[in-house]
């Protein structure tokens, strides 16, 4: 696949390991990823179970799904969500309550008792500081506000990992893994290794092929969804408003206003979405 067109898309030659594609398939091998959570937690882990990578939860079809960088189980059966996060989107709490809630979700069938949901951790490794306080490390868990020894024990925790951080006690490894995510030369045995890994993608040509398959997938998601909006103002806006003044606040010429408009009226049930596809791909 050619690569020139696909403008806007980062080469595969450039990736690093804190585009989410490259961590992804770094953090799939366990070699890299049990040392990495070990580094976080300050715990040992025997083993790890079933890393998927950039996996997808969706709860229901017309609800917001979930897409991972890193989803995995421990030998204990805890589970963990792990996430490289490169804009700041002023919205990481949320977005950190709303991934938890999803684990949560796909871990528990329906009907299933509520004991029956996993320790869980959501990590969020940021190339900024969101929270401002310049530490390498934050840890949230559920604490009582009127007696700082009660916890909820609800056995949820989510870390927030700042690559910029110069504050906080934390393993010499992920310091230097940190300061490699952060652009750094790899320095240290554990920041070698992600550097070979990276390294090992960049050679592989499935991964530039799967790559470059995804980025063309989501181009094409982006063009649809920007046919999608075209079609929803006009399906808003037949009535309400003139063709002339449609068409110009669409920035459209008059043949495409007049295919979206017969495709509304021809196809009551289609969506948005599903008359965006079929008018991109008849063109």
């Amino acid at each position: 696949m050619n690569e020139r067109k696909l403008n806007g898309v980062k080469p595969f030659e450039e990736l690093t390991i804190t585009d989410d594609f490259m961590f992804g398939i770094v953090m799939s091998d366990p070699k890299c990823l049990k040392p990495l959570l070990e580094f976080i937690l300050g715990v040992k882990i025997a083993r790890i179970e079933y890393p998927e990578r950039q996996k997808t939860i969706d709860v229901d079809y017309d609800r917001k799904g979930v897409r991972l960088d890193v989803y995995c189980e421990d030998d204990k059966k805890t589970v963990y969500a792990i996430e490289i996060q490169t804009t700041d989107q002023k919205n990481l709490p949320k977005r950190i309550r709303y991934y938890r809630d999803m684990l949560d979700v796909n871990v528990l069938d329906k009907g299933a008792n509520y004991k029956e949901l996993k320790k869980s951790f959501v990590i969020f490794i940021c190339t900024f500081d969101y929270f401002k306080k310049d530490r390498h490390m934050y840890t949230f868990v559920n604490q009582c506000q009127e007696d700082g020894d009660l916890y909820l024990n609800d056995e949820t925790t989510s870390i927030v990992l700042n690559v910029d951080g110069t504050i906080g006690d934390i393993n010499e490894d992920l310091k230097d893994a940190l300061r490699y995510m952060a652009g750094q030369a790899p320095s240290g045995s554990y920041a070698e290794t992600l550097d070979e890994a990276v390294k090992k993608v960049k050679i592989n040509e499935k991964w530039r092929r799967d790559y470059m398959s995804l980025a063309l997938k989501f181009r094409e998601h982006e063009e649809i969804g920007a046919y999608a909006d075209k079609v929803s103002v006009v399906r808003k806006s037949k009535g309400r408003a003139s063709e002339e003044f449609i068409i110009d606040i669409l920035g459209v010429d008059e043949k495409l206003y007049v295919k979206i408009s017969d495709m509304i009226e021809n196809n009551p049930d289609m969506s948005d979405w599903e008359i965006a596809e079929a008018i991109l791909y008849e063109e």
